[in-house]
């Protein structure tokens, strides 16, 4: 290894040693929790290759939770986290499924959680992280307790907000230092992860790039789709009516997302016409992809399920080994520390 090289991966091990301090790992870089995908097998391989894996609950009853963090410890004694969603109707029940199974982090998403819930996981003896979509709440998240926070841009699969990931960076980074930061969303690359950790970043989320290890359970006809997309191909769907809010979600276009428009203005015109109620017609169209996302990713339907994607899934090339992804981000990003650094002692 040459010299610039070498001072590349001193610098990147400065650059996200406060990440790493608190996540427990040799890379800062956690894996993005996606239903369905982000399970035992895909989140016990991300920290065993030094990575920070963390458990998509999601929907599941606190006792598939409890069940899914005891099978993950069984595959790994590396650090992991379990993702939570704020608006899970047994919420305080999967906090308290974390807390006995020994989970020392808590991601907390979909919502902004309450000072109760912080601090019953910071009661517990385990760390939250919550997410900040804009700054003002990122500075009340770190007043009320929280122990590490995530921003994640529009660029990411699955639920998404307004905002890109660099815009947010730009907001965000330069004025929170109480807590580590980690930047999410459209994240493929090492040097992507570089830049943000010079920007003040502690660390970095991953998603997409994960889905077609061989250690993700996906159905090969969801990672090949991966495979075969570029980054346009993972698009919003579409709102048709402002008076029936869609939560904006990022996926593959396929066939399910034309019949999700279809079926917004057929519902919409029954609504319109008075053969359906107002609360009926948001219910049908909020239930359309009900089940969706799992057909894809378990049972292979990419023609007619939810694809969720970031755009990075134009970086995704290939079906790889947990390790061998996570060893190219990092080198990619030693690189860029070593090219950042060779640039500034230049004549």
């Amino acid at each position: 290894m040459n010299t610039e090289l070498t001072n590349g991966f001193h610098d990147l091990d400065a650059a996200w040693k406060r990440g790493c301090d608190f996540l427990g790992t040799d890379y800062a870089i956690m894996g993005g929790a996606m239903s369905w995908v982000s399970e035992r097998n895909l989140v016990a391989a991300i920290s065993n290759a030094g990575g920070f894996g963390v458990i998509a609950c999601g929907a599941m009853t606190p006792e598939l939770l409890d069940t899914e963090i005891k099978a993950t410890q069984e595959l790994t004694v590396k650090p992991f986290g379990v993702n939570l969603i704020t608006m899970h109707p047994q919420l305080d029940l999967l906090v308290d499924v974390c807390l006995e199974n020994n989970v020392r982090h808590v991601v907390l998403a979909g919502g902004v959680p309450t000072k109760d819930t912080i601090n019953k996981i910071k009661g517990g003896g385990a760390k939250t992280v919550c997410f900040a979509p804009i700054l003002a709440l990122a500075k009340k998240l770190v007043r009320t307790g929280a122990d590490a926070l995530v921003i994640e841009g529009m660029e990411a699969g699955g639920h998404i907000g307004p905002v890109s990931t660099s815009v947010l960076a730009q907001e965000i980074l330069p004025f929170i230092s109480d807590v580590p930061v980690f930047v999410a969303g459209g994240i493929g690359s090492g040097k992507a992860i570089s830049a943000y950790l010079r920007m003040g970043a502690s660390g970095c989320q991953v998603g997409t790039r994960f889905v077609c290890a061989n250690e993700s359970i996906a159905h090969p006809d969801f990672k090949k789709s991966f495979i075969r997309a570029n980054a346009r191909d993972a698009v919003t769907t579409v709102q048709v009516d402002p008076q029936f809010p869609v939560i904006p979600v990022r996926a593959l276009n396929n066939e399910g997302g034309k019949k999700f428009i279809e079926t917004q203005h057929e519902v919409i015109a029954k609504y319109k016409a008075g053969e359906m109620d107002f609360d009926t017609a948001q219910l049908e169209i909020e239930h359309f992809w009900a089940g969706a996302l799992r057909r894809a990713v378990i049972d292979g339907d990419v023609e007619f399920g939810s694809v969720m994607a970031g755009q990075s899934v134009g970086m995704v090339k290939s079906e790889q080994p947990t390790a061998d992804i996570l060893q190219e981000l990092v080198d990619q990003a030693a690189e860029a520390f070593a090219e950042n650094g060779a640039q500034r002692s230049a004549p």
